[in-house]
């Protein structure tokens, strides 16, 4: 009997591989990644001007790669040309520091900021909206862990092994990038303005949300970070453990349980930095505080990048709305660092940080309940939406049907009940005929069915 392999190398996962070999370098060397960090320390250089020009530039390229970027073909090329240039940008710190650090850093960090919001075309093209929760979540899962490997070498060894490693890293990320496809199955989005519309009040309202709770995550670099740097080794390998261990919970429980874990992160949150307040710079305090916080923060990514998945479905370039998503993200982390280093510079730096983290959680609580409202009314299926019940006293099977899939399983399901084959049905709707399947697949599972006959039945029988 032939053995199967571990994990089945179809078009999703490679995606989720380029992604992850990738994000690990961004995480682990431009975006404050403790490479960077270690080098500057070790030629004595002022850190912040470094941090914010790299934070700037990657900004810029998040918000700007749609005007390029308008299909799947010119998504891949620019994947490839921007991690090959990463290379080249990362290359130069093998050197002593010279200008060439400093245009490095800038180039790179561009380069890094177009090719993640261009990775937004994968997202959206290898699953249907429904599954792209799992998506994000392997992929912020694997390329954490693998900045938290990094980080170890870079702390632990030396900052060159750290970088060299992370170089690895990046010229893996090229070789699988260039094995991505570059054909688009997926229908061209012509989203009517009506939808338009409706997207505009949810959309705004998440980016509000992220903004505000990534300040968090700026405070926990310039203010909680700094106070245990004694802690370095520790903080080395745990820095990002509990961040994972959020997304893998919330990653395999079921639809209705995960908002109910966005309150338990936003308490979280408050309690860290209340903890932060009260507690003193031990390991055990440390890994208290990083416990509730990264927790919290992997709460948070995971549910902000779902949603904005199931977003892209009604979006004609991926590419503008994964840059909006991330733009915020970037934007909260800058902020968030500008006023913690501030803050840090105070004589009450614990009791400062930890008024504005309350106030944050405040203003959290306030904005999660009308989110998740808007997004129910948009996404009746996403994927941290309460089961809908449904009052069928006056409603037949085939309605009871019809209001529990997308709009685009319902479609599948007409062709289906036309006799329609899964070739069929996928030139018919632009879609490669594995997508069909995996259509077919999820509406199996919602309707708890096993087969065609069984979708008939359910449908005809209204006994």
């Amino acid at each position: 009997m032939e053995a199967k392999p571990f994990i089945k190398l179809n078009e999703r996962n490679l995606a989720v591989i380029v992604f992850a070999l990738f994000f690990s370098w961004l995480l682990a060397f431009p975006f404050e990644g403790q490479v960077l960090y270690a080098l500057l320390n070790k030629y004595n250089i002022y850190s912040s001007d470094y941090i914010f020009k790299s934070i700037t530039a990657h900004l810029i390229g998040l918000i700007s790669c749609y005007l390029y970027v308008k299909n799947l073909k010119s998504a891949k090329i620019l994947i490839a040309a921007s991690i090959a240039v990463c290379i080249a940008g990362t290359s130069v710190f093998l050197f002593k520091p010279s200008l060439l650090w400093d245009i490095s850093l800038i180039v790179t960090s561009y380069a890094a900021g177009a090719s993640v919001a261009s990775w937004g075309y994968y997202y959206k093209e290898l699953t249907v909206a429904e599954e792209r929760l799992k998506m994000a979540a392997d992929s912020l899962i694997f390329s954490n862990a693998l900045m938290i490997v990094i980080t170890i070498v870079a702390v632990n060894i030396s900052a060159y092994a750290g970088l060299i490693l992370s170089l690895v890293l990046l010229c893996a990320a090229f070789f699988a990038a260039i094995k991505l496809p570059s054909d688009s199955k997926v229908q061209n989005c012509a989203a009517k303005d009506e939808i338009r519309l409706n997207i505009i009040k949810p959309l705004l309202l998440l980016c509000i949300f992220i903004l505000i709770t990534t300040i968090s995550s700026g405070l926990m670099y310039q203010v909680i970070n700094p106070y245990y740097k004694h802690l370095e080794i520790i903080v080395s390998w745990y820095w990002a453990l509990p961040y994972i261990a959020a997304i893998f919970i919330i990653r395999n429980i079921s639809n209705s349980k995960r908002i109910y874990l966005m309150y338990v992160a936003v308490a979280m949150t408050g309690l860290g930095f209340v903890s932060f307040l009260v507690l003193d710079n031990s390991a055990i305090s440390y890994i208290v505080i990083d416990t509730l916080l990264l927790g919290a923060f992997g709460s948070f990514d995971l549910f902000w990048w779902s949603v904005f998945g199931e977003m892209l479905d009604y979006s004609d370039n991926p590419s503008k709305l994964m840059g909006i998503g991330l733009s915020c993200n970037v934007l909260g982390v800058l902020i968030g660092g500008m006023v913690g280093s501030t803050i840090y510079n105070t004589d009450n730096n614990k009791l400062n940080s930890s008024i504005l983290a309350l106030v944050v959680v405040f203003i959290v609580l306030v904005i999660l309940p009308i989110i998740h409202n808007q997004l129910s009314n948009l996404l009746k299926t996403h994927a941290y939406n309460i089961s809908v019940k449904i009052n069928d006293k006056n409603n037949d099977k085939k309605h009871l049907v019809l209001y529990q899939l997308t709009e685009r399983e319902n479609q599948i399901v007409d062709l289906l009940l036309k006799g329609r084959t899964y070739k069929m049905i996928a030139e018919e709707l632009f879609l490669s005929e594995n997508t069909v399947k995996t259509h077919i697949r999820n509406i199996y599972s919602k309707l708890n069915i096993q087969s065609k006959t069984e979708l008939i039945k359910l449908i005809t029988d209204k006994n």
